[in-house]
């Protein structure tokens, strides 16, 4: 957010006129830098015109599934899922902060994933999430046996 005294200096500082596209000193695209953002309408176009209606309703469908999956591995694993699978995202933790943060770690070091933090009622959590058209059922089991692994290395040097 930005706050200026003189409407006019905003303008100038943020101005993205162009001869093909200008506008006046008080458009919306010369006052805020969301004009600046990427075009997020073609990549939707182009999935679109790419895998059609029931190409998009098949990877929406198989992204769930993949998530549902993965949490009910994971759980028989032993990690604790800590939310209800209803799209493409879940949130999972270890025994305690230090081991979730732990598995991350490792999983970040591997090289093969990457995932982000996040808190579950105060406490350390990650969220696994589900979207590349490229993602298959092999790239699930090679997650699983990233997170594994990360929580048995944490696991044999806290013992």
């Amino acid at each position: 957010m930005a706050i200026c005294k003189d409407p006019s200096t905003l303008a100038a500082a943020m101005n993205s006129d162009a001869v093909y596209s200008s506008g006046t000193a008080t458009s919306q695209k010369n006052l805020t830098l969301e004009f600046s953002r990427r075009a997020r309408g073609i990549p939707v176009w182009a999935i679109l015109r790419t895998l059609g209606r029931n190409g998009v309703a098949e990877m929406v469908d198989r992204h769930c599934a993949q998530a549902t999956q993965l949490a009910d591995t994971l759980r028989a694993e032993g990690f604790d899922v800590i939310d209800r699978v209803v799209l493409n995202q879940l949130i999972v933790r270890g025994q305690n902060d230090e081991e979730t943060r732990a598995i991350q770690s490792a999983a970040h070091e591997s090289g093969e994933v990457w995932f982000g933090m996040s808190s579950w009622d105060g406490k350390a959590a990650f969220r696994l999430s589900i979207s590349s058209w490229r993602t298959t059922d092999e790239d699930i089991a090679r997650l699983v046996k990233v997170l594994v692994a990360g929580r048995n290395s944490y696991q044999h040097q806290a013992s």
